[in-house]
């Protein structure tokens, strides 16, 4: 085996966890809760920008390059979006469905226009370049950067789903289930559906802009452009796939739907000439829809669906409560 193809082994697999990390914070708003989130690209773009703004070099033209550490900026990007997902979710939070899915858009779009047009802020059309890479001092060596990179993305990913699965099996995790799949018998066991909806919301609003800032440091450049509808369409498809509700699905999902995006989009570009590149990206979306309906049709629960004994909290909480009734003599 080829030391070049070690080392694309290594960059694709980096890159699809970082879509992986995208899938996870995805899962904890859809997955476990219920929640809608069409805007899955602007929740990353934030965490990638402010990430970006507190590790760059200072720069004359534009606000921020403050220097900082890379795991500042990471944890920056990720608490940031967090708080904003707090404060989006605090407006909308009560909102359903597709309500709720409509806002979100509008907010991802609020933001990658926010993006284009702040100039002094985040570079505008242009985007912000010189973003620091972790093991920058490898590059030279393409092997030994890869593997170093894709084990720190690694690591993160292991992190997250340890924690994610405790959290989960948690009894936060259990009533997040109940909201999900009977609010009304949530509320009439005493649980604040709304504080609880909140609650996922900005963790996996902050989940997404972690991803964002590890992809960001990963690529070493960030443009408005890469934060369009395209790319929550991707995150999507790949939670549907893997298997939503299940963090292990979502992972998997991520490394086979960005495979799938990284085959099909060279295998389609050779058949179109170079003023046609527009038609190809165009087909190559066309195909992973094609690919979503098959699953879809195939496995409805993706490749892991969720644990079936997870997924009825409810079932669980109105045992406990006819046997409380039974103790008391009620019918």
């Amino acid at each position: 085996m080829s030391v070049e193809l070690v080392a694309y082994g290594c960059f694709f697999l980096t890159m699809a966890l970082t879509y992986a990390i995208m899938c996870l914070g995805l899962n904890v708003q859809w997955g476990q809760t219920g929640l809608f989130n069409v805007g899955v690209a602007g929740f990353v773009a934030i965490g990638a920008y402010v990430s970006a703004l507190l590790t760059t070099p200072e720069a004359a033209d534009r606000f921020g390059g403050f220097g900082l550490p890379i795991v500042v900026g990471w944890l920056g990007g990720a608490l940031a979006t967090a708080l904003v997902s707090f404060l989006i979710g605090a407006l909308t939070i009560r909102l359903r469905a597709d309500y709720l899915a409509i806002a979100t858009f509008g907010v991802a779009v609020a933001v990658q226009l926010c993006a284009l047009n702040m100039v002094k802020v985040t570079g505008g059309p242009f985007g912000i370049g010189f973003i620091p890479r972790p093991f920058a001092g490898l590059a030279d060596d393409p092997l030994l950067f890869g593997l170093a990179n894709f084990a720190v993305v690694a690591a993160v990913v292991l992190v997250l789903y340890w924690a994610l699965q405790r959290l989960v099996r948690s009894p936060w995790g259990r009533v997040l289930r109940a909201i999900r799949e009977d609010e009304t018998a949530a509320r009439a066991l005493g649980k604040n559906a709304v504080s609880f909806r909140l609650q996922a919301f900005a963790i996996g609003g902050g989940i997404m802009g972690l991803a964002g800032a590890v992809q960001a440091h990963f690529i070493g450049f960030i443009a408005p452009d890469n934060y369009l509808p395209r790319l929550t369409f991707q995150v999507w498809a790949m939670l549907i796939v893997g298997g939503s509700g299940s963090n292990l699905g979502a992972i998997l999902g991520a490394v086979f739907v960005w495979g799938l995006w990284a085959a099909s989009g060279g295998a389609i570009s050779a058949l179109f000439p170079p003023d046609q590149q527009a038609r190809a990206a165009a087909l190559q979306i066309v195909m992973i829809g094609v690919a979503l309906c098959a699953v879809l049709l195939l496995r409805p629960r993706g490749i892991l669906g969720e644990d079936r004994g997870m997924s009825r909290p409810l079932g669980r909480f109105s045992r406990r409560t006819n046997k409380e009734k039974s103790r008391a003599g009620n019918p």
